[in-house]
């Protein structure tokens, strides 16, 4: 279950991004064994960018136990012993009746990528309700002078180009009903000296969800956010140092990092039209009780 306030993980770094969730120790806790699912997403189909690990897994889980037909993407190669893990467990937790879970590997950061992702989904499933904009990627950077023009164009294709290419072939299909929600950041709003091409990122994200939520009334399709605080997943040893890993999660008032299932419920809760249908433009904080200026 969760950690323990006052708890540190051991040092630990990985030398490639994406991160690898299967050799992290301890591994994160995607499952809550204590939830109990209600049917809240019961014939919908849900499309999750980077759901092989981390709150993507977690959210991929919760979800598909709660009744979503669930397409996830990962990076080939890198991921692929993450994505074999996760989609066998989603095919024995989903409920009966609902399509098998589909992984489709790609690179999110190009149009044409995306494109190939929904038309994939649309193959599968026939429909799409619920599109979860979650993949990204961070690079621990002393200073300015170190981002290169390529490295900047890599972090905003993944982190904020996807979720427009995303939205724009997934809102072809999208009805009323319909809701999109993007992984932001608490960094958007307090900032990370050492993450700035990431941080950037996180507040475009904030504005690209409250514009596109605006953009979509007329068509009753809500857009939200989520903005986690720290959280144990393999995007944290791919990016910093040991010695930050090490005091990971100490920055916060609960003094402790989250687990990808205590960030899940938030895009639940997002997703089903019986707990959200009254919010749009909006960003939900599960963040270790840091207070932030929204």
């Amino acid at each position: 279950m969760a950690t323990e306030p006052g708890y540190r993980f051991p040092p630990q770094t990985q030398d490639k991004q994406p991160g690898k969730e299967y050799v992290m120790h301890p591994l994160p806790q995607f499952i809550n064994p204590h939830y109990k699912p209600s049917n809240k997403l019961h014939g919908k189909v849900a499309l999750v960018t980077g759901g092989d690990s981390g709150i993507g897994r977690a959210v991929s889980y919760l979800f598909t136990i709660e009744g979503a037909a669930v397409a996830f993407t990962y990076v080939k190669v890198q991921e692929d012993k993450d994505k074999d893990y996760i989609l066998n467990i989603l095919k024995e937790v989903k409920p009966e009746g609902v399509k098998d879970p589909i992984a489709i590997h790609t690179d999110v950061g190009f149009e044409e990528n995306c494109k190939h992702v929904v038309d994939r989904v649309m193959r599968e499933y026939g429909r799409i309700d619920i599109l979860v904009n979650n993949a990204a990627e961070q690079i621990f950077t002393p200073t300015i002078q170190d981002i290169t023009q390529c490295r900047l164009e890599r972090v905003f294709r993944t982190n904020i180009f996807s979720h427009f290419f995303m939205s724009k072939y997934a809102l072809q299909h999208m009805k009323e009903g319909s809701c999109i929600i993007n992984t932001t950041s608490v960094v958007a709003y307090a900032g990370y000296a050492e993450l700035l091409d990431y941080s950037s990122t996180k507040g475009a994200i904030v504005t690209f969800t409250r514009s596109l939520a605006l953009n979509l009334i007329n068509r009753g399709i809500r857009v939200n956010a989520v903005a986690p605080g720290p959280v144990w997943t393999p995007l944290q040893p791919s990016c910093f140092p040991a010695e930050i890993i090490a005091q990971f999660g100490s920055e916060v008032p609960m003094d402790r990092a989250g687990q990808p299932y205590e960030i899940a419920p938030s895009f639940l809760f997002l997703a089903s039209n019986d707990c959200s249908s009254y919010v749009t433009g909006q960003v939900v904080h599960p963040n270790g009780g840091k207070i932030v200026n929204t």
